[in-house]
C-alpha cells in the first residue's frame, strides 16, 4: 500500500478490472489512518466511488475485508522471505527494510488491527506469524552460523519490529537514504552480540500483587482487557465482571468507559516520564541518561505490556481534545530522548534521532507483547542491548 491516500480514485459508475484491489487498496489506508472500529463499509465504498450494496457483492462483511488486508501484508511478508531464503545473496534487512517503505502501514494493520478479527482468523495469523519469524531467523542463522535457534528467534522479532517501526510514525527522509538509514537499523539489531536465552519457570510471572482498592483494580483490568481485546469490543459490564463489580458500580469511580481509558492512557504516560526524571537525576552525561532510559523503557515495557498495547493502538478511541493531550505527553517524553541523543551524536538532526528513537520503542515493546518471547527471563536485557546498538551508546 502507498504512504498516501488511494492513487487513483475511479470515476462513479465506472467498473475497473481491478475493482477488487482497489477496495482492499483503499480500505487498507482508512484501517491505518482512522482504526478499524471508525471506518464504515459506506466511507470505504465512498474511496473507490462505489454503493455500499456494490461494495457487499466482493466483501460479506467489514471483518472479511480486514482479513483480507491483513492476509495480504502477511502474504507480502512471506513471499518476500522466501525470495530471499531462495538468493544465497538475500539477506533479512535489505529484505524487510524494502519491504517496509512499500508498504508502511503494515505493522499498524497486523499489529492494532488484527484484533478485530475472529479467533479462528487470528489462530491461523498467528501460526503464518510464526512461520515469518521463523524464515527471517533462517535469514540471520545464514548470516551469524554462531547464533542458536532461539536467538535467532529473537533477533528474528527484533529485526522485523525495526523495519516495521516506520508504519508508528510518519517521518520522512529523502528516498534513498530512508532506505539505507532503515536498512542500517534492521542490520545494526541482528548483528548484537547476545547471550544464550534463559527460559524462565512456567509459572513465573509478574507483578504478582495488585493494589487491593477497587479504583486501582479497575485501571489494572481494563488495562488487560483493552489490549487484548481491543477498546470497542469491551463493555463496562466485561470490566465489571474482570474485577467481581456489577458494571453499573464502576460509574462510582468512573463516568463512563471512555474516562477509564483516557486514565490508564494519561498513567502510562506520567510514569514513563517520571521514570526519565529519574534517570536524568542520575546520570552523569548524556550517553549515561540514555543508557539509564534503555533500562527504565525495558523495565516499564515488560511490566506493563498491555499498558504498551493501549499506548500505541488506542488513541483513535479517545476524543480530539484527549488524543491531543496524549500526544503532547508522548511527544514531550520523545523530544528528551532526541534532545539527549543530538547531545551525543550532533551529526543527526532530529527527524534522524526521533526514526532511531521510534526503532527502539516499537522494538521493545513488540517483544515485550509477544508471549513466547518474554518467557526467556533476561529477554529484557537483550533488548536494552540492541537498544543501544541502534543509539549508537553501546
Amino acid at each position: 500500500m502507498a504512504d498516501g491516500p488511494l492513487a487513483t480514485r475511479p470515476a462513479r459508475g465506472t467498473r475497473p478490472s481491478n475493482r477488487r484491489e482497489l477496495i482492499v487498496a483503499a480500505a487498507a489506508d482508512l484501517f491505518y489512518r482512522n482504526g478499524y472500529a471508525s471506518v464504515s463499509m459506506s466511507n470505504i465504498a465512498d474511496a473507490v466511488a462505489m454503493g455500499p450494496s456494490a461494495l457487499y457483492r466482493h466483501f460479506r462483511n467489514k471483518e472479511t475485508l480486514l482479513a483480507t488486508v491483513v492476509g495480504n501484508a502477511v502474504a507480502e511478508l512471506e513471499d518476500a522471505l522466501a525470495a530471499a531464503l531462495d538468493d544465497s545473496s538475500g539477506t533479512a534487512a535489505v529484505t524487510l527494510a524494502s519491504l517496509s517503505l512499500r508498504n508502511r502501514a503494515a505493522g499498524v494493520l497486523w499489529q492494532r488491527e488484527g484484533r478485530y478479527l475472529s479467533v479462528e482468523t487470528r489462530s491461523e495469523l498467528r501460526v503464518r506469524a510464526r512461520a515469518v519469524g521463523n524464515r527471517i531467523a533462517a535469514l540471520i542463522r545464514r548470516q551469524r552460523p554462531e547464533v542458536d535457534e532461539t536467538q535467532a528467534e529473537l533477533l528474528a522479532w527484533s529485526a522485523l519490529a525495526v523495519a516495521q517501526s516506520i508504519s508508528y510514525h510518519r517521518l520522512q527522509l529523502p528516498a534513498a537514504e530512508f532506505a539505507a538509514t532503515l536498512t542500517a537499523l534492521v542490520d545494526a539489531s541482528i548483528a548484537v552480540e547476545i547471550p544464550r536465552l534463559e527460559a524462565s519457570p512456567a509459572n513465573e510471572s509478574r507483578p504478582a500483587l495488585r493494589s487491593s482498592t477497587r479504583r486501582e483494580t479497575i485501571l489494572t483490568e481494563a488495562a488487560i482487557l483493552f489490549g487484548e481485546q481491543g477498546y470497542s469490543n469491551v463493555s463496562m459490564e466485561d470490566i465489571g465482571n474482570a474485577v467481581g463489580a456489577t458494571g453499573p458500580s464502576l460509574y462510582n469511580h468512573f463516568v463512563g468507559k471512555s474516562d477509564i481509558l483516557i486514565a490508564v492512557m494519561m498513567r502510562g504516560a506520567e510514569w514513563l516520564q517520571m521514570d526519565l526524571n529519574r534517570s536524568l537525576s542520575r546520570a552523569t552525561d548524556p550517553r549515561d541518561a540514555l543508557i539509564r532510559l534503555l533500562e527504565s523503557y525495558a523495565t516499564f515495557v515488560f511490566d506493563n505490556p498491555h499498558l504498551m498495547q493501549l499506548l500505541s493502538t488506542e488513541l483513535l478511541e479517545l476524543s480530539e481534545a484527549d488524543q491531543e493531550r496524549t500526544r503532547s505527553a508522548q511527544l514531550a517524553y520523545i523530544s528528551e530522548w532526541v534532545h539527549l541523543l543530538n547531545q551525543v551524536h550532533p551529526e543527526w538532526d532530529t527527524t534522524r534521532a526521533r526514526i532511531r528513537i521510534q526503532a527502539v520503542h516499537t522494538m521493545m515493546s513488540h517483544i515485550a507483547l509477544t508471549p513466547h518471547l518474554r518467557r526467556f527471563g533476561n529477554a529484557d536485557s537483550v533488548v536494552m542491548d540492541i537498544g543501544a546498538a541502534l543509539l549508537e551508546v553501546a
